[in-house]
């Protein structure tokens, strides 16, 4: 049985990761004591024991804990920002399938840039998007994006301001966007408007491209075609929520639009496709599981 330890189990993504792993009967989950969760001597141990270790740390603490495992066989995840423009991108319905399932080491993609590269990548596959244009993105996401200071605050300290909408990211240099530019061959950066909202999990992120809204829908519908995990759908009435995922671990693309404008949005919760989901969707397809097994998609 193959053997799974979390290093920052304790964290917002650690913890559900455990939440989701902790009745599997088909790996052995490796618990660290509590009072020995920063000891670097245990910690050392625990990395090395396992089979397959997730890095649910800050980048810094993420790329220590790389230098600690000494063991060749152990295959790691690590959910930080630190190697996701140098390991294996963990996104295989980019047809990175395969090379998830011979990497040792395999980079989970940040939420925002989840939602980006779903929409983006193919579009600049399939020739209707160039790389050298600039593109922006729009994306809103629930207050558990921001972890445990965050979810405190809105749940135990709200502020006026924190009733309404907030924009961040202002300087534009928001860490998910090396991640995009690199995994699109993009030559230009991507504008990036991140903001949180009054709600707990679920996000919307927004491409809008000059083109018909249909020959949009066609090409990426057959580009997903075979993904369990991502669908595509096409609309231009009604209204799109951003939590409409929540809870679930596969992902919406809504095409809609015009015969001339087409806004592309992307659908996902950003701790299920936009973290601990696609973790364990990496892992599983790591450790040779069927690729959903244990992630709720229905």
């Amino acid at each position: 049985m193959n053997k799974v330890y979390i290093d920052g189990q304790s964290g917002t993504t650690g913890l559900e990761i455990v939440k989701r792993l902790q009745d599997r009967s088909d790996i052995k989950l490796l618990m660290i004591p509590e009072d020995k969760r920063k000891d670097v001597e245990t910690r050392k141990e625990y990395l090395n024991s396992a089979d397959l270790v997730f890095l649910c740390l800050p980048d810094k603490a993420s790329v220590e804990a790389v230098s600690l495992i000494t063991n060749s066989n152990v295959k790691v995840i690590d959910a930080s920002t630190a190697h996701r423009t140098v390991w294996t991108y963990g996104f295989s319905e980019l047809g990175y399938k395969d090379k998830i399932a011979s990497s040792q080491y395999v980079a989970n993609p940040g939420c925002h840039a989840s939602g980006c590269i779903s929409i983006l990548y193919p579009l600049i596959q399939k020739g209707l998007v160039n790389q050298t244009e600039q593109f922006s993105f729009f994306s809103l996401t629930g207050y558990s994006g921001g972890g445990k200071n965050m979810i405190y605050q809105y749940e135990n300290e709200k502020t006026i301001d924190l009733e309404a909408p907030r924009i961040y990211g202002l300087n534009q240099y928001h860490k998910h966007l090396p991640e995009i530019k690199k995994v699109c061959g993009l030559e230009k950066d991507v504008f990036l408007n991140p903001i949180v909202c009054d709600y707990y999990r679920g996000m919307a992120v927004s491409l809008n491209v000059e083109m018909d809204y249909e020959k949009i829908y066609l090409v990426l519908k057959d580009w997903y075609r075979d993904s369990t995990l991502i669908q595509v759908e096409k609309t231009d009435l009604g209204m799109i929520s951003a939590n409409t995922m929540a809870g679930l671990d596969c992902m919406k693309l809504i095409v809609s639009g015009n015969s001339k404008m087409c806004t592309i949005t992307s659908l996902f919760d950003n701790l299920g496709k936009g973290a601990c989901g696609a973790a364990i969707q990496n892992m599983n397809i790591m450790l040779g599981f069927e690729e959903v097994e244990g992630l709720n998609i229905e």
